[in-house]
């Protein structure tokens, strides 16, 4: 392992109170703006019902093969991304790491913004304040977008401006109580309210005329589709990003698990429950897609906006200003959808608060209220002005499609083929799991999902750079698009150079895993839960 200077012996590990709160947690990560605004429309574009084939391949091929690998790295070796990194692959490992902290720190600044967002429609809803017009409002009246080509400005828009402080000092005090206290309590209350509210609504859209026409141009297969390598491409996208895989945040809740706990169990119902979710929600927003056609008098594939910020922020207000109880229905949806973000931002920001207090020793508040606070302060700067849109649809093309999927294809390489570590970490699995993982795995996650993931990142940088996203400017794309994936580089790279408070490889993994990594030996080490070195 790699050495360090020692200086301190660390603090006990925080950690979750039992496989129930870190359940929920993980579920909490996991569901979040994708799930609602972005599978229905993937699916309909891909093939409808034909669709869930290659999305059910993609989930057990790749969606929970990666899940594991995140799972076991963060368990075994005990610490946020840089941390567990960094002990199981040396420097290169802690300069992974650090990139997927970065990429947190991009999500974070422009996710809150959507957050803001969708409180503040929440709060509309009660008077239907949009008005007849939906599109209107969100872009002109609401974020006030220049119409004159304008892409960076510093006019600050009241509205959205104290929307995003109100949303950036409740994430920061939630996460500035703790593992426990802050992150698993916020989830264990947000969660239920969210299933409990999500299934109101689904119930709710099936009773709406036109919501049969809206089912079965979702679900009625196309399975012509499934000729095309791109519908492929896109459910391995869908579940990748969906399932919180590669960029840190299941790495750092599996630290904070026990050492004597099931891993692969618990990762099963998170990844079926996300994607029960995702289905559900294709159920709920087809059926009032179904029913806005039917008042429209056009076919389902004749609305714009079927997915992203159009869906939510457009389609959906001018769905619900026509409805019966639209009211009530937009409430139900606007609170879903800032349940689902809030739940999703907090799991972001730990993992570059964790990374923060394991490397420099910081404390949670310090942690919280300082780094948070300057991350605030960048997130209102950008996200807060009149071109806070066009910077988010920017910065999050590149922060997923680019930074994500990058990050797991040097992840499955670096610990994989250069460590060798799958052993070790199949082992480390099967040793303290009911469900237990080997060859066919370790096939999955060192072959099949580097080549899949490498093959998507490939094809998604020639896109973008023959051709420019949105329409925006080449120079814009250059600097907002690509220069965040360099500052991700460079950021990944001046964090890894800075000493570490405690020794990094002042520790022992535990259980004691046999050459093979397939049982661990008796009594070996002990169950040593405090997750700090000995």
């Amino acid at each position: 392992m790699t050495q360090g200077t020692p200086k301190q012996a660390a603090p006990q590990r925080a950690e979750w109170t039992g496989q129930i709160g870190f359940i929920i947690s993980a579920i909490g990560s996991a569901v979040g703006l994708g799930n609602i605004w972005r599978f229905p429309g993937v699916a309909y574009e891909n093939g409808g019902g034909a669709f869930l084939i290659p999305y059910i391949v993609a989930l057990l091929t790749a969606g929970i093969p990666i899940l594991f690998l995140d799972y076991a790295i963060g368990h075994r070796f005990r610490g946020s991304a840089p941390l567990a990194l960094r002990r199981v692959a040396g420097r290169l490992g802690e300069s992974l790491g650090w990139f997927q902290v970065m990429i947190c720190v991009f999500i974070a600044i422009y996710y809150t913004a959507v957050l803001a967002w969708a409180g503040s429609y929440f709060v509309f809803s009660f008077d239907l304040r949009w008005g007849d017009d939906a599109g209107g409002f969100f872009q002109g009246e609401f974020l006030r977008v220049p119409d004159d080509g304008t892409l960076f400005s510093m006019d600050f828009v009241p509205g959205v401006l104290i929307a995003l402080v109100l949303m950036w000092v409740v994430t920061i005090v939630l996460l500035g109580q703790g593992v426990v206290k802050g992150v698993q309590r916020a989830n264990m209350i947000a969660m239920p309210l969210l299933v409990i509210g999500f299934v109101v609504l689904v119930v709710r859209a099936l009773f709406l005329p036109g919501a049969a026409d809206g089912l079965n141009a979702l679900f009625t297969p196309d399975f012509a589709a499934l000729a095309d390598p791109g519908v492929w491409v896109a459910a391995y996208s869908q579940i990748f990003f969906s399932l919180s895989v590669a960029f840190g945040i299941m790495m750092t809740y599996a630290s904070y698990r026990k050492r004597r706990s099931n891993m692969t169990t618990p990762g099963l119902v998170v990844a079926f429950a996300n994607s029960s979710f995702e289905i559900l929600a294709g159920i709920g927003v087809f059926a009032t897609l179904g029913f806005f056609a039917h008042q429209q008098g056009v076919g389902i594939a004749d609305l714009e906006g079927l997915t992203g910020v159009g869906l939510a922020f457009v389609t959906f207000p001018a769905i619900v200003a026509e409805m019966p109880g639209g009211p009530f229905f937009g409430m139900l949806f606007f609170g879903s959808l800032t349940l689902a973000a809030l739940t999703s931002l907090i799991s972001i920001l730990e993992v570059v608060f964790a990374g923060i207090i394991d490397k420099f020793g910081m404390s949670r508040k310090g942690a919280a209220y300082g780094i948070g606070g300057a991350l605030a302060v960048v997130s209102i700067l950008l996200f807060g002005t009149t071109t806070g849109l066009i910077a988010l649809d920017t910065i999050d093309k590149w922060a997923n499609e680019i930074g994500i999927v990058g990050s797991a294809v040097v992840m499955t390489v670096t610990v994989l083929w250069i460590r060798r570590a799958g052993r070790e970490l199949s082992g480390h699995l099967s040793a303290l799991s009911t469900f237990k993982v080997g060859r066919t795995w370790l096939l999955l996650v060192s072959v099949l999902g580097p080549i899949v993931l490498g093959y998507m990142l490939i094809v998604t940088i020639i896109d973008l750079i023959q051709n420019p996203y949105s329409g925006y400017s080449p120079g814009y794309l250059l600097v907002v698009g690509w220069g965040s994936v360099f500052a991700m580089i460079a950021g990944s790279a001046v964090l890894t150079l800075l000493p570490w408070k405690r020794d990094p490889s002042n520790f022992v993994p535990w259980p004691v895993l046999e050459a093979a990594g397939a049982k661990a030996r008796p009594g070996a080490a002990g169950n040593d839960s405090t997750g700090g070195a000995r």
